[in-house]
């Protein structure tokens, strides 16, 4: 009679099932943390990035409406000088004085407007991008400064319908294009650059206001009020001075947020 011999695993204790769950759980829970500060990394470097970029696009723009609200303002004065001028005195013997206020109050257009670098502030908005930035007041300022640059927009459309309306009309009127074609040495120079050039030249090129008998002083008057005080004046000091305290409170938490430079 033959004998067999068994075998007998023995049966594991619960202390063993209990540290192979420990450890696979252990395991698990080790690699969700290393994604998850992956992740928050990859986002981290993200958000600095982004805040770098715009840090740069906001400078760039700050210098650019420091330069416009410059120009405006001499825009403005020069204006002011020409409503003064047009009550009384000659239109016949036209000094390179007014030649000059001229040039910058009536016939110069791009000095005066600002445009914002906008692309990165779209990509924010648009892409979900500005999830990454976790500081609310950065979320805040940024909608905010999106919205001063859409009014400042809409200010200068304003101001070309006025101009369309109003200076244009008055410049195919009056202005002298001999003289124009003088300082600019016959567009052989840029316009801007040849305007700067006189206007730092002893040289006295002769100015013909053009159909000065059919002036109407106090509509004029009036339509350079318009154009300098409602319109360029109004923007100024209303809209631009919005995005300049915007631009400098948003460059000023970037730096906090992000150490930048």
């Amino acid at each position: 009679m033959e004998v067999h011999a068994h075998s007998h695993t023995p049966r594991k204790k619960w202390a063993h099932y209990f540290w192979e769950f420990l450890m696979l759980f252990l395991a698990v829970f080790c690699g969700f943390l290393a994604e998850y500060q992956l992740e928050h990394k990859i986002e981290k470097d993200r958000a600095k990035e982004l805040a770098r970029s715009l840090y740069e696009e906001l400078q760039q723009d700050s210098v650019n409406m420091s330069q416009r609200v410059n120009n405006r303002l001499r825009q403005e004065a020069s204006l002011k000088w020409l409503m003064q001028y047009f009550k009384d005195s000659s239109l016949t013997n036209i000094s390179k004085t007014f030649s000059i206020h001229f040039l910058y109050g009536i016939y110069f257009r791009t000095p005066s407007l600002f445009e914002a670098r906008t692309v990165l502030l779209e990509q924010l908005k648009n892409s979900g991008s500005l999830r990454y930035f976790k500081n609310l007041k950065l979320q805040k300022l940024v909608g905010e400064l999106s919205v001063a640059i859409a009014l400042i927009n809409d200010r200068q459309e304003i101001e070309t319908q006025v101009r369309t309306q109003h200076i244009n009309p008055f410049i195919v009127d009056h202005y002298d294009y001999d003289f124009n074609e003088e300082i600019t040495q016959n567009g052989e120079l840029l316009f801007s650059v040849a305007v700067e050039k006189y206007v730092n030249s002893g040289q006295i090129i002769p100015f013909q206001f053009k159909n000065a008998d059919e002036l109407d002083r106090e509509n004029t008057i009036n339509k350079l009020g318009l154009f300098g005080i409602s319109a360029l004046r109004a923007t100024r000091q209303q809209h631009f001075q919005r995005y300049i305290d915007l631009n400098s409170e948003l460059l000023k938490e970037l730096r906090k947020e992000y150490h930048l430079k």
